[in-house]
């Protein structure tokens, strides 16, 4: 029970704040919809552009459909498996979010980490789809070279409140699929994969990589049970 207690996840921390978990999971909730409409030619596309057309597109969905609003988890797992995921570096984020553990895993346990965090994520920030209501995109000049491969594309959303700061870094990737892809977010001035680097590293040095992945597992399953109750 004492282990329990101190399983250090990011969604234990933010409760003690409840107007920035608030915020937090308007800002995420944007995310959540990435990848709704890809462009022809999304390899000849800004990162900015492509930013702002996704996030409205995401909006006018949120708010057009009744299921995801009202957090409908399987309706948002979907969701992110469809849409989402072909838009974001997802094991980029995993293993950058793991440390340099990722690199002594093997090949199940690194699926199995990219697994739980992605369950993770859906199911803590779910709840945030009922919550878009009259929120809009402004996006901030994009400070980069036309060569750049790395890029932050900067954005505000307004509405429902103080304003919320939403920031995105992309790379831009070769071959098949081309494009920018979302490997890491910050919203109000925090990095998501920084956040859970530390705490994952704690855990990892506690317990090894086996035990991080038991620990996700053993969040997620509570946050499902809490779901259905």
């Amino acid at each position: 029970m004492e282990a329990h207690n101190r399983e250090p996840v990011l969604v234990e921390k933010v409760d003690m704040k409840r107007e920035f978990l608030r915020k937090l999971l308007v800002g995420l909730s944007v995310v959540a919809g990435l990848g709704l409409s890809v462009a022809v030619h999304a390899e000849d596309e800004a990162p900015d552009a492509m930013i702002k057309r996704l996030s409205s597109d995401v909006l006018d969905t949120i708010r057009a459909d009744k299921s995801i609003k009202s957090g409908d988890i399987n309706k948002v797992i979907a969701l992110v498996d469809s849409r989402i995921l072909p838009n974001l570096n997802f094991q980029r984020m995993t293993a950058s979010a793991v440390g340099p553990a990722w690199r002594q895993a093997t090949p199940e346990q690194q699926k199995k980490l990219q697994d739980e965090f992605k369950t993770l994520l859906v199911r803590t920030y779910s709840g945030a789809l009922a919550q878009v209501t009259d929120q809009t995109i402004t996006m901030k000049p994009l400070r980069a070279n036309p060569d750049d491969k790395e890029v932050v594309v900067r954005s505000e959303i307004k509405g429902g409140g103080d304003p919320i700061q939403l920031d995105y870094r992309l790379e831009k990737t070769p071959g098949q699929g081309a494009g920018w892809k979302i490997y890491n977010i910050n919203v109000l001035g925090v990095w998501l994969v920084e956040t859970y680097k530390s705490q994952f590293a704690q855990e990892i040095n506690a317990k090894g990589l086996d035990g991080l992945i038991e620990s996700l597992a053993e969040r997620n399953k509570a946050n499902a049970a809490s779901k259905k109750g």
